[in-house]
């Protein structure tokens, strides 16, 4: 977590916020006639909502700091009074860092670890329902439709659309939102894509539920995807070739836009 730490413009800016502040009854309406004025209280405006978001940051973390403290530290520091020395500054500084880093870990764990319980709850609910099949490796999936045919290998380059969603439904990903479907090595993804997709014959679509240790396990795939999160896809295989297939047309397609420069 990186803490605020102004520069001189920005604590002079918020010295004076906090001098008005406590005169706020006597304050004149603010003036904004040229562009330097504005300009000048649109800097404030901006560190004043950064700087609340770092507090309110801490405060999500169990450390309320004491925003009058705060700006009578600014005021004291700029008026040359300031009741601690700048050797212990740096120290508490530094120590303020320092729990706010344990704090967030602490915390990052503790989310991590009920993950691991909910995913664990959810998957043995899912696992229930009618239709479902779990495969040794713990990898759950649903039958939507059914292709024909012969089925890819871990090693070949599959054309796929699909969806990917949280336990709680929130989307983080989708190639139909794109409207635009995504080819990919199959044995370069998460291992319950490479298990599950070759499965499935052209022209299938499954629904698939992927334990976390055949996801992004603990590190996730953060912002968009926590640690141990347990992810549901529906995929829908269009197409697949072999890697030497794949290599060969990306070759023909790359001499022949080379063909069409040069014909210009």
């Amino acid at each position: 977590m990186k803490l605020f730490k102004p520069t001189v413009v920005a604590l002079a800016l918020i010295s004076v916020v906090g001098c008005q502040e406590a005169k706020k009854e006597e304050q004149a309406p603010v003036v904004l006639d040229t562009e330097v004025q504005k300009q000048a209280y649109a800097l404030g405006t901006s560190i004043g909502m950064f700087t609340q978001r770092n507090l309110e940051q801490q405060e999500t973390l169990g450390l309320t700091l004491d925003q009058s403290l705060i700006l009578r530290g600014i005021e004291d520091s700029l008026a040359g009074k300031s009741a601690i020395e700048q050797e212990e500054v740096q120290a508490l500084m530094m120590n303020l860092e320092k729990t706010m880093r344990e704090k967030q870990q602490a915390q990052t764990e503790k989310q991590a670890s009920e993950a691991l319980e909910k995913g664990a709850a959810y998957l043995a609910e899912n696992a229930e329902k009618e239709g479902v099949v779990v495969t040794e490796s713990g990898l759950q999936y649903k039958v939507v439709e059914e292709g024909e045919g012969a089925k890819p290998n871990a090693t070949d380059v599959v054309k796929v659309h699909y969806q990917g969603t949280l336990m709680d439904g929130t989307e983080f990903d989708s190639s139909y939102k794109r409207n635009a479907p995504i080819e990919f090595p199959l044995n370069g993804v998460i291992a319950g894509w490479t298990e599950g997709v070759q499965l499935m014959s052209k022209g299938a679509k499954y629904n698939f539920t992927i334990p976390s240790d055949l996801a992004y396990g603990p590190q996730g795939r953060p912002p968009q995807i926590p640690a141990n999160a347990v992810l549901n896809f529906v995929v829908e295989l269009i197409d697949f070739k072999t890697a030497e297939e794949a290599a060969a047309e990306k070759e023909a397609n790359s001499e022949g836009e080379e063909g069409h420069g040069h014909a210009h």
